[in-house]
């Protein structure tokens, strides 16, 4: 392999949040640190080499995207997701949680109903309320060890006036890939009730064999019109700090739209350094991707024989993408709080409690696997302590 990632990289006193924020966010800071999706290996060389040279430039003046930044997105685009996106389509926006908000404010009015599909990545939820639209709930269904969606509430929901849905394509925390089939079901609720679509595709690099990832907006043009795709290279290539991820928008009254509340809250200049590693990450990355999910599946099968051995009241949802696992853990019987007092002041390992994900979320913990091996086995360690009594 041409990249390390069983390498330890000691990340605190770094001043990043899954290490130095622990003590804040979960209300221990002696735990190991299995929680916040950022993964525990060091961004690829070429990137950080690009960024190294920009520094060594020494002024540091208001950015601009190059046409080489969206370029290196479409190309991107179409390597890995056969998708063919036009350079009009491109806009930016400073991650990808304030592109869902944008959009909020951007297409939508208050008291407006939006739709998450929950246990779903909770920052969906303050994007609703916090702009005080009205926030409505098509939960997700476990069939099989898989959450699926539930389309005849979404088709209620749709009928009852909702203006907009949050998707996260792929799945967080569930780890599912939509299948085109299932997609297009949505979709097509979606046109027939004139909701808008916000797909929120941060984490479509990160698909395991044999699942394909689908952007919603590649279905047809029909469905590319009432869709805003937002993808960024932090996921993939642990660029979180560096704030950038580009908006896709067909459509070009609602990109205008969203281009006119970016401009009216002085927010689309970007990060200098940001505009550059995802430049170098999406014209150079796809050997370190292919590496990358071929030891992140290690990880899961390495987490599931532990698990399946030594922790049998827990249950792996086996992820078919992202670096995030869904643990079921209601067979130990633990009301939410327990569960997290277990894993965080028992065990000493910090994970996301499924609370936090909304309703489907009890009863289950969410674990971060993008780490190097030993990490993995050191937390599966403690965490068999805490069970045994030790």
């Amino acid at each position: 392999m041409n990249f390390n990632f069983d390498q330890i990289i000691d990340r605190k006193g770094s001043s990043c949040i899954k290490y130095d924020g622990m003590g804040k966010f979960l209300g221990a800071d002696d735990a190991l640190p299995m929680w916040v999706a950022d993964m525990d290996f060091l961004t690829p060389k070429y990137i950080t080499d690009a960024i190294i040279k920009r520094a060594e430039h020494g002024v540091f003046g208001y950015p601009m995207r190059e046409e080489s930044y969206f370029t290196s997105l479409i190309g991107w685009l179409m390597r890995r997701h056969q998708w063919e996106v036009m350079r009009d389509w491109l806009t930016f926006c400073p991650g990808v949680v304030p592109a869902v908000n944008l959009s909020v404010l951007a297409f939508t009015k208050p008291g407006d109903k939006i739709i998450a599909q929950p246990p779903v990545y909770f920052p969906f939820f303050a994007a609703v309320t916090d702009h005080k639209r009205e926030l409505v709930y098509n939960q997700l269904i476990m069939k099989n060890g898989r959450l699926c969606m539930d389309f005849e509430n979404l088709e209620k929901l749709a009928k009852e006036g909702a203006k907009m849905l949050i998707l996260s394509n792929p799945h967080n925390p569930g780890g599912s890939v939509w299948a085109r089939e299932e997609l297009m079901q949505m979709a097509e609720i979606c046109l027939k009730h004139n909701v808008l679509i916000i797909s929120d595709e941060i984490h479509c690099d990160l698909i395991y064999k044999p699942f394909k990832h689908i952007p919603v907006a590649s279905l047809s043009q029909e469905i590319s019109l009432q869709t805003i795709t937002t993808v960024a290279p932090s996921k993939t290539f642990n660029l979180s700090g560096l704030s950038t991820s580009s908006v896709i928008i067909e459509n070009d009254s609602l990109r205008r739209k969203f281009n006119a509340t970016l401009d009216h809250l002085h927010i689309g200049g970007g990060n200098l350094f940001g505009n550059i590693a995802s430049e170098e990450a999406y014209l150079h990355g796809d050997t370190y991707v292919d590496e990358l999910m071929a030891y992140l599946m290690l990880n899961i099968e390495t987490l599931e024989e532990y698990v399946a051995t030594n922790l049998p009241k827990i249950k792996v949802i086996r992820p078919e993408s992202t670096f995030l696992v869904w643990l079921d853990c209601r067979e130990m019987g633990l009301n939410d709080n327990d569960l997290n007092d277990f894993f965080l002041l028992k065990a000493k390992v910090g994970l996301n409690p499924g609370i936090m994900f909304g309703p489907g979320g009890d009863g289950f913990m969410r674990m971060n696997i993008g780490c190097p091996k030993a990490t993995l086995l050191q937390g599966l360690g403690q965490i068999k302590e805490a069970f045994d009594g030790k």
